[in-house]
């Protein structure tokens, strides 16, 4: 489980862990993650209506996105998939995967506030109030209806999660102005990947 500390009665929880996830086999696939401000990021998603093969790919391949991150949750919507699905596993072992088809929340119970983090906006966190407990109601890789209680880590992670499924991200909780120095910070650190990566690119083709 990732780090947790207690500050004047407020938990505070670190998303990114730095454990890596257990190995399903070849058939699964690393998809890349969008990052903010990406406009892809924005879209709803749409029901599940098939539960299928394709599906069970999608899952597998979200788990295994998930656990090279590595996080403890991510949602179709991240990997340009724009369909219902969450995935997430926050046990200890990375041993106890979770995925929620077309979730919905029924009741919610109570406020908690959490430092998110998020693998679509990388190296950032701040505060987030959402409902402590919640029900929620989704269907399982083959369809089934069910309804649980979740509360702690695993309700603030659904929440979290489920945003995505509405083009929503953690980032847009905080104000505008530190929304857009972020959004600044991570154009700045990819436009200096992009030019070590070329620089990169350039010494191996002269080593040729």
């Amino acid at each position: 489980m990732p780090p947790v500390w207690q500050t004047n009665n407020v938990k505070i929880v670190r998303w990114i862990t730095g454990c890596g996830g257990p190995i399903y086999g070849e058939i699964m696939a690393l998809r890349t993650i969008l990052e903010f401000p990406d406009p892809r990021l924005r879209t709803r998603a749409r029901p599940v209506t098939e539960f299928n093969a394709a599906l069970g790919k999608l899952i597998e391949d979200l788990l295994e996105t998930m656990y090279a991150a590595p996080g403890i949750g991510l949602a179709a919507t991240q990997i340009d998939v724009h369909q219902r699905v969450i995935v997430i596993d926050v046990s200890d072992a990375r041993t106890e995967p979770l995925a929620l088809i077309n979730p919905e929340i029924l009741a919610r119970e109570g406020e908690e506030s959490t430092e998110e983090g998020c693998l679509s906006v990388p190296g950032v966190y701040d505060d987030v109030k959402r409902a402590a407990r919640i029900r929620v109601r989704s269907q399982d890789p083959g369809g089934a209806t069910l309804e649980r209680d979740y509360d702690g880590l695993l309700a603030v992670c659904i929440q979290h999660e489920m945003d995505h499924l509405e083009g929503k991200l953690f980032v847009d909780y905080l104000s505008d102005l530190k929304r857009e120095r972020i959004r600044k910070k991570l154009e700045k650190e990819r436009k200096e990947r992009s030019g070590r990566a070329a620089v990169g690119a350039a010494g191996a083709h002269r080593a040729l």
